[in-house]
């Protein structure tokens, strides 16, 4: 895997794992806030995130990815009632978000009308769904009160990734510095992380369904 082109200034913020030090997850809201684009680390993996409304962050997701309109990103949620907001939860969907969130799960929901029109696409590109997860991490979930509003997220999987390659789980901070600090404004670098990627669940079949 090869480094990215710089987009942005590439910050490497060292933050406590267990207690992050509110004035640099502060920092990082205010990036995030001015369509910054950040590397947050999470319950599986260190994930790229964005505001809701960083059109221009989105777009270099999409470039550094290689994705196109169609691809499905991940609401980071603090709680159910955030990802009620913009998800429809039915009793089954609710009562697995009670249980197994928050966690390294997503959940693919149909989505409200309160999502941007720009979000409602997925794999299933005539459908209205959602990807919702609600992290566990401290860091992740004090960078999301801070912001108070949900972000977007993805996953660092790099286009150019050899088969071949030994897998890119995401997790050892130095090596996601290594390979994606240039391409993001800043890094909450809170050392090593549980691996990715997450389980993801289907509750828009008429049984949710494990896919991953």
């Amino acid at each position: 895997m090869h480094t990215h082109p710089s987009a942005g200034d590439g910050q490497r913020v060292e933050v406590h794992p267990t207690t992050p030090q509110p004035r640099l997850i502060e920092r990082c809201a205010r990036r995030l806030k001015d369509d910054g684009l950040v590397l947050c680390p999470t319950d599986a993996g260190y994930a790229l995130v964005w505001g809701l409304n960083g059109t221009a962050a989105e777009e270099r997701v999409r470039r550094l990815r290689q994705l196109d309109n169609r691809h499905p990103f991940t609401l980071f949620c603090r709680s159910i009632s955030d990802a009620s907001r913009f998800a429809r939860l039915d009793d089954p969907a609710f009562r697995l978000l009670r249980r197994l969130s928050p966690g390294p799960v997503t959940f693919i929901l149909p989505a409200s009308g309160q999502l941007p029109n720009r979000l409602k696409q997925g794999a299933r590109s005539k459908r209205r769904d959602i990807g919702i997860r609600i992290p566990e991490h401290p860091v992740a979930q004090a960078l999301l009160a801070a912001c108070d509003e949900v972000l977007l997220s993805t996953t660092l999987r790099a286009p150019e990734m050899d088969a071949d390659e030994a897998p890119f789980l995401g997790h050892e901070a130095d090596e996601v510095a290594e390979h994606w600090l240039a391409a993001v404004d800043l890094m909450l670098d809170a050392g090593h992380c549980e691996p990715g990627p997450t389980s993801i669940i289907d509750c828009t079949l008429p049984r949710p369904e494990v896919v991953r």
